[in-house]
């Protein structure tokens, strides 16, 4: 049965569950082995939570909300309703953030992990065996366990740039106290754009870095373009092709000799996975040369009573991938089950447009020979009205017509990427989501459009077309023989 949470924290004994960590995955992976009549013991360090809650998704998109605000206030004027000054109060936008964290936080306390029958301890733990470990000098025994400490941000070895105390995701949102008058973000992914985006638009002046040809290199390129736009647009100095050189008195020296001078410098290049002084040799736990723990579709590490979910695994470096995966591999542990993990992941990046992708890429159905049904947002009514037609939908599939891919770049485009990911996951075709019933105006609309663009090139194709007006011409015989006998 699960514990009640009143056993003292000194004696551990042998626990159904050992969960390492108390972000996302760890979090989901505990309740759900207590759920399922496991004993647990979940082990964090600092506090529960982890990543999203106190230094990635809930702050950020925060801060998002608040630069949204000031742009929307910005381009008021083209829909007819002026705004004469915008004046950003960077306080209170911090004030906003910590408050969204604070309402958000009771969900991932350590009262409520205890309400739900899972023992929570503050400490560091380290594997010391193949079942065993140990948490600031308690011995605990594990008939599984669960490996959840997360990642951290990586700092690229550039000259100097260590000892310029450069801000990361983590730390940028208790150090920053004051909007920077010239901000250097260093990285063009995700992370960079969003928080380079929101900076500028917040008023900051704003410069992001990057040594690849484009932004966002995991998107298709037709999307990093809509992005590098929407920076520019909004203030973004962006610089691609070139790499960091060297960081000294406060400026940022380019490959090609260009200096960048900066108030405060933002790193957002990757991250790495947190295992070094997890005692994973200890413990028979393989880990890859970047550090993160080796897992097969199960999540089963190699050690066989040792399961691993979440960022520790490496990327890609979602919460929502993290949750799923903390459930599988929590029920895999404590029932004996042997599920895998789905291959079917979303992304989001949340600038202004979004970019939300699943499945395979524009470029690579192209190169593989697939059909691209695209849709440009500046024929989707929604998008007319709401002078926003930036951005696209497109459809990738297969020789089935079946939805195998799609990337969506505008206003909420996470909100339409679920539709997406269930027709890729279930192998819909594109009829099917022309033949279901959606409500209009939505941006959602381009979804529609682009699978009912499938649907006609169908129809209008041999031998289907001469099939129809075959069909037709003899269900207008019937009716005519039937007029005359009457």
């Amino acid at each position: 049965m699960p514990s009640s949470g009143n056993t003292a924290d000194g004696d551990t004994g042998v626990v159904d569950l050992l969960v390492l960590g108390g972000g996302t995955a760890g979090i989901v992976g505990a309740r759900t082995a207590a759920a399922l009549g496991a004993r647990v013991l979940l082990v964090e360090r600092h506090r529960t939570g982890g990543d999203c809650l106190w230094t990635g998704c809930v702050p950020s998109k925060s801060l998002l909300a608040a630069a949204a605000a000031a742009a929307d206030a910005r381009r008021a004027g083209a829909l007819g309703v002026d705004v004469p000054r915008v004046s950003v109060d960077f306080a209170r936008v911090r004030a906003h953030v910590r408050a969204a964290i604070g309402t958000i936080e009771p969900d991932d306390s350590p009262a409520t992990l205890r309400a739900a029958g899972v023992r929570v301890l503050a400490g560091t733990a380290v594997l010391t065996g193949p079942d065993t470990a140990r948490v600031d000098g308690r011995a605990v025994t594990f008939r599984s366990a669960l490996l959840a400490t997360g990642a951290d941000p990586l700092l690229p070895p550039v000259p100097g740039l260590a000892d310029a105390r450069p801000l990361t995701s983590e730390t940028v949102w208790d150090e920053l106290t004051e909007l920077p008058g010239r901000l250097v973000v260093l990285g063009g992914g995700p992370i960079g754009c969003e928080l380079g985006q929101a900076f500028a638009r917040l008023g900051a002046g704003v410069t992001v870095v990057d040594g690849a040809r484009r932004l966002l290199g995991g998107e298709d390129p037709e999307a990093s373009a809509v992005v590098a736009a929407a920076l520019r647009r909004d203030g973004v100095d962006v610089r691609l092709g070139q790499q960091a050189a060297s960081v000294a008195r406060g400026e940022l020296a380019l490959a090609d000799g260009t200096r960048i001078a900066f108030d405060a410098l933002l790193v957002a290049v990757g991250r790495r996975a947190r295992t070094g002084m997890l005692g994973c040799a200890d413990a028979g736990v393989r880990r890859a040369d970047d550090g993160r723990v080796v897992v097969d579709g199960t999540l089963r590490t190699t050690n066989p009573r040792i399961w691993a979910a979440g960022d520790v695994t490496g990327p890609p470096y979602f919460t929502h991938t993290a949750g799923v995966h903390g459930s599988i591999a929590a029920s895999n542990a404590v029932l004996g089950l042997r599920r895998e993990v789905d291959r079917v992941v979303p992304r989001v990046t949340y600038t202004a447009p979004e970019v939300a992708s699943v499945g395979v890429s524009p470029e690579d159905g192209r190169a593989r020979g697939l059909t691209l049904r695209r849709v440009g947002h500046e024929t989707v009514d929604r998008a007319v009205t709401e002078a926003g037609t930036e951005g696209f939908t497109t459809l990738v599939l297969d020789r089935r017509r079946r939805i195998v891919g799609a990337t969506v770049v505008g206003p909420r485009a996470g909100e339409t990427l679920g539709e997406l990911a269930l027709a890729v996951r279930r192998g819909l075709r594109a009829s099917d989501l022309a033949g279901t019933t959606h409500p209009y105006p939505t941006y959602n609309d381009a979804v529609v459009d682009a699978a009912l663009d499938d649907v006609r090139d169908r129809l209008a194709s041999f031998p289907v077309r001469p099939l129809l007006r075959a069909a037709v011409r003899l269900r207008g015989r019937r009716l005519d023989r039937q007029r005359s006998a009457r």
